[in-house]
This record gives C-alpha cells, sequence and structure tokens, in this order.
C-alpha cells in the first residue's frame, strides 16, 4: 500500500493531554514509513506556538490545546504541526484485566479499601508518569498521589495508604498514538507501603524513582506527636496494615524505586540513604549517580546525592546547600555541606529501631528572650525545619547517622545550610548547558526577611505570590565544607531568576486571577527535552482559575502555553520522551479537578460547573503529541 501523507505523530504528555501532529512527505510504503520520516531531514529546532488562556465556560470546563509546534530541518524547510489532546484514561476508568479502577487504593494484601461510606477508595489524583520501553513493550508507571473526596462528594477527612499503577501501552506503527491496554497495581507491601506520592522522573537506567511527600508524619515536638494529629500513622496501621501493626514513621519520606520487567513484573526498593523529607522528586543528573531532590513545604532545603557507583543508589554521599544571596535579589551562590554517609541497609536498621528522642536532645524555645536551654547539661540550638516554628535541639552523642538521614531537613539546619526555601517543587536537568531547573511555587514565608539571626536567615527575598522556577548553573571540581572534593562533575554553584520565569502577581481581574494568566504562576512539575532545548512547566496553582502546560525554549526564551487544563486541575505528570520507536511523547496528566480558587468569579464558577463537563471524581492519565521523534 502506498500512503500520500505520511502522520507524524509525536506523542507529548503534558497535564493529561496527547499532542498530534500532521504533514506531508514523498510517497512511501508501509514498512519504510519510519525511515523515510527520519532520513528525510535532520531535525533542527521547535517552536511552540501559544493557546489563549480561556474565557467562556465550555472553554474553562475541558483540557484542550490550540498550539501547533512549527519544527525547523536542517536544510531550512519548516512544517506546522496543529496539537491535539488525547485522555488515556481516567482514575475511573477500568483498563485491560484490571477489574478495578484505575484510582482504586489497596492495603498490604492488594485487597481493595473502602472509603469512610463503605465504597471504592478511589484517588482522584493522578501525579508522576515514566513512560518506559521495556524489551518489545512499552510501559507507563504513574502515581496516585493522595486521598481528596469520599463517595458523597465530601472531602476526605483524612489521608489514606496511596499507591502506583502500571499500564501497558500499545503503539500504533503509523501515527505512535498509544492507548492503554492493560493495568495493574504496584505493591509496595515489601517496603511498608507508600504513602503521598508526588512527583517522580525516569532515570538514566530505565527505572521509576518516585517520591514520597511526608508532610503527614514529620514530628512536632511542641506537643510530642506527628502531624495532623497522628492521622497518618493511624490510617497506615489500621487501613494499609489492617491493624496487624503499627506503622512506624520512619519508614515513610523516602525514595522508592521501581523496576519494570517486561513480563509486567515488578521490584521495589526504597532509598533510605538518600535521606527523609517532604520530597517532591528526585531527579538523576546523567552521569547516573548525582541526584537533586524537590522539598516541598515551608523552611526546606536543597539536597543532593552523589551514589558510590553509577546506577546505584543504595549508597552514597548526602549533601545539603548552603545559599549566599547577592544582595537583595533573586540570585546568590551554593556551597555544599557533607551530612554523611550510608547505606540503604543501614538507614533501615536505624529506622526500625530508632525514635525522635533517641536522636536529640529537646528543649522549648524561650519566645521573649528569643534563647534556646541547655538539656543534660548539653546547650540545644534554635532551628526552624519544615515548619513555621522554632525549635530547639541538639544531636545526642553517637545519633549523628540517624539525625543526617531519619531527620534530615532538621540535621541541615542544625548543620548550617539553607532551610529557608517555601515550597520548592520540579527538579529537571539541562545536561548540554549544565544547569538545573527547580520550582519555587510560592516564593513566600522562609525566603523573605523574617528578622532572624543571620546564622537562620540566608535568604531576603521580596514575595513573589506566583512564584519563581530558578537556574541553576553547576561546575565540576567542587569541594564540601570540609574542603573535600565531591566526586560529581554536576554541582550546582549558583542560582539566578530568569525573567519569563518569574511569575507576575497581579490585582484580582474579572475572572479571579491573581497572577497575570500570560506568564507561568506556581510551577510545579517540569520537564527539560535536550533535543527540543525546551523547558516543559505544569501549574498547581491558587492563583490561575485555570492551570497551564508551558514550553519555554531555552536558546530563544520564547514562553508558550501550550495546554489549559480543567479549571482547578492541577498539571501533573510531566514527561518529555523524545524518541521512542520512532515517535516522541511528553507526559502530563491532571488532578483534582474543578477544585476552583477562592478568588474564582461566582458567575463564571456557577457557568463553569453548569456545563456539567467536569467530573469531580475523575482525573487524567494523558498526552500531548503530534511531533515526528527528535533525534
Amino acid at each position: 500500500m502506498k500512503l500520500n501523507k505520511l502522520h507524524y505523530a509525536v506523542t507529548a504528555l503534558l497535564a493529561g493531554s496527547l499532542i498530534t501532529l500532521s504533514g506531508c512527505n514523498q510517497d512511501v510504503s508501509d514498512g519504510d514509513l519510519t525511515s523515510a520520516i527520519m532520513d528525510a531531514r535532520s531535525f533542527e529546532s521547535i517552536e511552540f506556538t501559544s493557546t489563549a488562556a480561556p474565557t467562556t465556560a465550555e472553554k474553562m470546563a475541558t483540557t484542550y490545546t490550540e498550539s501547533s509546534a512549527i519544527i525547523t530541518y536542517t536544510d531550512g524547510t519548516t512544517e506546522t504541526f496543529p496539537l491535539t489532546y488525547k485522555k488515556l484514561f481516567g482514575t475511573t476508568s477500568t483498563v485491560g484485566s484490571n477489574a478495578h479502577p484505575a484510582g482504586q487504593l489497596y492495603d498490604m494484601d492488594m485487597n481493595p479499601l473502602q472509603d469512610s461510606l463503605g465504597m471504592p477508595l478511589v484517588a482522584e489524583t493522578p501525579d508522576s508518569n515514566s513512560l518506559l520501553k521495556v524489551g518489545n513493550k512499552i510501559y507507563m508507571v504513574s502515581h496516585l498521589e493522595y486521598d481528596w473526596i469520599i463517595s458523597d462528594g465530601t472531602r476526605a477527612p483524612s489521608r489514606a495508604p496511596m499507591g502506583m499503577i502500571l499500564t501497558e501501552m500499545q503503539q500504533d506503527a503509523k501515527t505512535g498514538e498509544l492507548t492503554a491496554v492493560d493495568q495493574a497495581p504496584i505493591s509496595f507491601s515489601n517496603v511498608d507501603g507508600l504513602w503521598i506520592p508526588c512527583f517522580g522522573s525516569q532515570t538514566p537506567w530505565n527505572t521509576h524513582l518516585g517520591s514520597e511527600e511526608d508532610y503527614d508524619m514529620q514530628y512536632n515536638p511542641l506537643n510530642s506527636s506527628y502531624s495532623r494529629t497522628d492521622a497518618a500513622i493511624t490510617a497506615m496501621s489500621n487501613m494499609y496494615f489492617n491493624s496487624t501493626k503499627v506503622a512506624n514513621p520512619y519508614h515513610y519520606g523516602f525514595f522508592p524505586e521501581v523496576t519494570v520487567h517486561e513480563d509486567g513484573s515488578t521490584d521495589v526498593v526504597k532509598h533510605y540513604s538518600m535521606g527523609r523529607g517532604t520530597w517532591e522528586a528526585g531527579k538523576v543528573m546523567p552521569d547516573s549517580r548525582t541526584v537533586y531532590y524537590g522539598d516541598d513545604g515551608t523552611n526546606v532545603a536543597l539536597f543532593m546525592y552523589v551514589a558510590d557507583k553509577e546506577e546505584d543508589l543504595s549508597s552514597g554521599s548526602l549533601y545539603a546547600g548552603k545559599f549566599t544571596q547577592n544582595g537583595t535579589s533573586y540570585s546568590g551562590n551554593f556551597s555544599w555541606i557533607k551530612l554523611g554517609s550510608a547505606t540503604d541497609a543501614e538507614v533501615k536498621t536505624l529506622a526500625d529501631t530508632t525514635t525522635f528522642d533517641d536522636i536529640f536532645y529537646n528543649g522549648t524555645f524561650d519566645s521573649a528572650t528569643e534563647t534556646c536551654p541547655a538539656v543534660d547539661g548539653v546547650q540545644t540550638t534554635r532551628v526552624r525545619a519544615g515548619s513555621t516554628f522554632d525549635e530547639c535541639l541538639a544531636v545526642k552523642p553517637g545519633m549523628e547517622k540517624a539525625a543526617a538521614f531519619l531527620e534530615t531537613r532538621r540535621y541541615a539546619a542544625l548543620s548550617g545550610a539553607t532551610v529557608e526555601f517555601n515550597k520548592m517543587e520540579g527538579i529537571a536537568v539541562n545536561d548540554a548547558d549544565k544547569k538545573l531547573y527547580m520550582a519555587i511555587s510560592y516564593l513566600d514565608k522562609g525566603m523573605r526577611d523574617n528578622g532572624l539571626p543571620a546564622e537562620m536567615e540566608h535568604i531576603k527575598m521580596a514575595k513573589i505570590n506566583a512564584g519563581v522556577t530558578f537556574t541553576l548553573p553547576m561546575t565540576p571540581g567542587q569541594v564540601d565544607d570540609k574542603g573535600a572534593r565531591i566526586e560529581s562533575d554536576y554541582v550546582v554553584t549558583s542560582m539566578h531568576a530568569e525573567d519569563k520565569l518569574i511569575g507576575r502577581d497581579i490585582a484580582t481581574d474579572a475572572l479571579g486571577n491573581t497572577a497575570d494568566p500570560d506568564h507561568i504562576a506556581n510551577t510545579d512539575n517540569i520537564s527539560f527535552s535536550e533535543k527540543m532545548r525546551t523547558l516543559f512547566i505544569g501549574e498547581d496553582s491558587g492563583t490561575h482559575v485555570n492551570n497551564f502546560v508551558w514550553a519555554y525554549n531555552v536558546d530563544t526564551k520564547k514562553l508558550s502555553r501550550i495546554l489549559s487544563n480543567v479549571a482547578g486541575a492541577e498539571a501533573t505528570g510531566l514527561q518529555a520522551v523524545e524518541n521512542m520507536d520512532g515517535f516522541a511523547y511528553i507526559m502530563s496528566n491532571s488532578q483534582h479537578h474543578g477544585d476552583y480558587i477562592s478568588t474564582m468569579d461566582p458567575t463564571m464558577e456557577a457557568a463553569v460547573e453548569a456545563t456539567g463537563l467536569i467530573d469531580n471524581f475523575d482525573g487524567n492519565f494523558g498526552y500531548i503529541g503530534g511531533m515526528p521523534a527528535i533525534k
């Protein structure tokens, strides 16, 4: 059979969507389709046109793109490809042999959980994706971040054990279109379950590196309990372990790694040696050893891990960044404090047997005199780590390793690192330019001038409620605070803010936006494509009525809105896949549809609801697609 038109499909999953591009070429047989596409001309660059922000109720209630991708080839010719959206499946969908909805949550024996009304407990919160080619098959590992609403439509009263799902994809040989053909939940019973898996990434060795954004099990010494009144521990104990044991908070807040095999089986480990926190994401650098973390929450830090061996995160050294600001600007320099070295096995043993009180002397801060007391004859130190309150802590003798890897942020603060960042989200890497990109969703709280002692206040920046995506150059040949060489060529040495990656706060507009809809607001997920020279950015914004996905060309500095999500929905799961069997994909999902912001115009909100297009119980797994594979 002969084809007069070749249909290029480059799939790009951006916030739950697929972009599909089509163009024309010479006649060619089916068998030569891919080679003809790739051999006729060589890719040189890509530009994305911008989709207008929605202003009608119908558009605000849907996920869509009106953008195109303009590809320039090395011979000087160009082609324009209209982008389109495809949803693969939703959290309420069933796929293949899986009899349960994609968002179903499970106990340790993989029995489906029920909500408080006795209905299936289904999460509406798709997050990370890793699209993986394993042997001759294509699989997608995806996160379910947290439970949002229960079956009567009300907010869930507490968190629940969460999970990941593995979906087998079928790829159309002519168009590249992906179809979900089978699916199964991934068991985490060998690692004590999973708690709030947020963003994640694909490793250079083709595994999935997840996360545990553990707000809930962080100890609060002010009331000698874990936050959220121990609800998280109760949920894991009663729901996940079926009351057979009490959950240990030191088993959560780590990086899980999932290895997928061609037969669809999986291996799961948690990397205890990478430290414990509220990890939004970990991103492995191209050296297959260095990892940077997005640490979500208030008064958090930037961490770097250098593995002892390539493609093996089971042992290594952990560092915390110390930032020196340039005046009052949005820029400055980084140095690195080594917190320690450990193996997963060492830290797991400590996690099994150690409590907070085993690690620290804990005193009460005197706000009147702004001093910390001595406890058992040991002077404690004032810190703010992961919270807005002051603690008085000192590490007990011999407990340095436990402090470094089980109470990573607190130990970083005691060691002199900068623990003031706010809402640190996604991490991405530009290898050609040796730059890291780091999302600060809301530049506020600890990053402002809070009038603290100099040793506690390294950052004094003006508030930007719409946030900033920072650029962090990396340089080889660096040393730590003790003068020892850091065994990595990917060491962050400075940080600055590029103009197009700074959010713009505005007075509330007619729709309810409090950030300029023509600029990025509150960056969450990010993914960088080396070949496209493009940083893809997804929003989790309480300042835009509709959250967007953006494409930012790091050479031309052009910023293009390429996807608009359902009103209230967060853009999640970004992953740029440049070439998989002749096609390119940018993966992305969306979650908590219809979670309207408080400033939204009530009349417009009512009009959006009246369309009947928003299903609050559903979340999207999907992709934007449409370009030929980028080589």
